[in-house]
């Protein structure tokens, strides 16, 4: 019985003394290749492996218990990674929960299912969303407007919303591509598959999506927008109701006085703004700051701001990154105007040089959405007919860390917010 005993006391100790867990660091010095850090988070939940994220810890970190398959995942994607024992992980918990420390442990549970919005055909760079999903290796299953009107979004949790114009306005290219055989086929195509759903107008199956969107995100669902999807999406649903369409867009005329019939109060985010009547102008309203800016390429950067992590975990899980300084970027949509954002709704990231909020958080019923300003985190000034951004030379790009954060988001135990 004595040896027994001490049998299986050595055994215990040395199993307590080399149990062991991977560290995927997310700091700038230690990661190799933030994006895919993230493509190896994903596929640990998928396999059902728990994983802690340690916000604000080394750029918000991941820890996870060891297995040779999750470092060999490791080492063939090319993601860094550090082994800590289980005394090294137990003090590196204790560290994190003291009082003093701006730290916190997040337990992420399951691999959100995640649906893309967008249209068939369009190619992965089309949409930065898109293209930093493939490259990250996550599995994603595009959507548009049959499947969002047949109710398909009760199969995921988390849902982006392309560069889309939800206005019934064709992305407000016409004063620029009207002649454009692009623009031409988009357009018939757009009208085509409106009819077929049961519309008269590109405007009406739109609004219909709109409220879909709306309706999944009030039941529960995640939503992350980018680009002209943010303001348009709102504008769409403050003119239920209303015809804000020239003729050259549906073929009839505008409602009188339509300005006044905006009802703000049924937006996600924006209040107060005033929609851009000419058909000719690249501009949905006065929420978007792209033509108010002074701001030199090489000084256009915009600060993410800081949170409690023990206090508010939500706005400090989608801000965590390697800085706090990001490089901004353009789009249709670039940045949103501050004073035209609802006080109840969180400006995560400014330009302090031009007053712009460009990375906002907000909720709706049960669920939430952010909204990004901007086409491509590594495009500055992305325009139709570019070539595609590559991301193999861009694997530590703390914009496109934001929209993976935002998909990460929906895999965390919730806890109350605090405040």
């Amino acid at each position: 019985m004595a040896r027994l005993f001490l049998f299986l006391f050595f055994f215990l100790y040395q199993t307590t003394s080399f149990a062991s867990y991977i560290l995927i660091p997310m700091d700038h010095d230690n990661q190799k290749n933030h994006l895919k850090a993230y493509g190896i988070t994903y596929w640990a939940l998928a396999q059902n492996i728990k994983v802690q994220w340690l916000l604000n810890f080394e750029g918000g970190s991941f820890l996870l218990a060891d297995a040779p398959h999750i470092r060999k995942e490791c080492q063939i994607r090319g993601v860094s990674y550090q082994v800590l024992t289980d005394a090294e992980q137990q003090q590196l918990i204790q560290e994190i929960a003291a009082p003093s420390q701006n730290q916190e442990v997040v337990l992420l549970e399951k691999a959100p299912k995640i649906a893309v919005y967008t249209p068939s055909g369009k190619m992965p760079w089309d949409d930065a969303v898109t293209l930093v999903l493939t490259y990250a290796e996550i599995p994603f299953t595009p959507v548009y407007d049959t499947e969002v009107l047949r109710n398909d979004l009760v199969l995921y949790d988390w849902l982006h919303l392309h560069h889309e114009d939800f206005t019934g306005q064709y992305g407000k290219f016409f004063g620029a591509y009207r002649s454009a055989p692009w623009y031409i086929e988009q357009k018939k195509q757009a009208e085509e598959l409106a009819q077929s759903l049961g519309y008269n107008k590109v405007s009406d199956a739109k609004l219909a999506v709109a409220h879909k969107i709306r309706d999944f995100v009030i039941g529960g669902g995640f939503m992350f927008a980018m680009c002209s999807a943010t303001d348009s999406f709102d504008i769409a649903l403050s003119a239920e109701g209303v015809d804000i369409c020239e003729p050259m867009f549906d073929g009839d005329a505008t409602s009188p006085n339509y300005q006044a019939q905006i009802d703000y109060a049924k937006t996600f985010a924006f209040k107060d703004f005033v929609l851009e009547r000419s058909p000719t102008r690249y501009e949905f309203s006065d929420i978007d700051m792209t033509e108010q800016r002074r701001i030199l390429p090489d000084v256009d950067y915009f600060t993410l701001m800081e949170y409690s992590a023990k206090w508010d975990p939500i706005p400090t899980m989608l801000c965590q990154n390697h800085t706090q300084l990001v490089k901004g970027f353009m789009g249709q949509t670039t940045a949103f105007n501050p004073e035209l954002v609802k006080a109840n709704v969180l400006v995560m990231g400014k330009n302090m040089q031009n007053n712009e909020a460009r990375y906002i958080h907000g909720t709706k019923g049960k669920g939430m959405f952010t909204f990004f300003g901007g086409h491509d985190p590594e495009d500055y000034q992305h325009r139709v007919g570019d070539a595609p951004t590559l991301l193999d030379l861009h694997p530590n790009s703390p914009g496109y860390r934001l929209i993976l954060n935002n998909i990460l988001f929906p895999a965390a135990r919730k806890k109350p917010q605090k405040t």
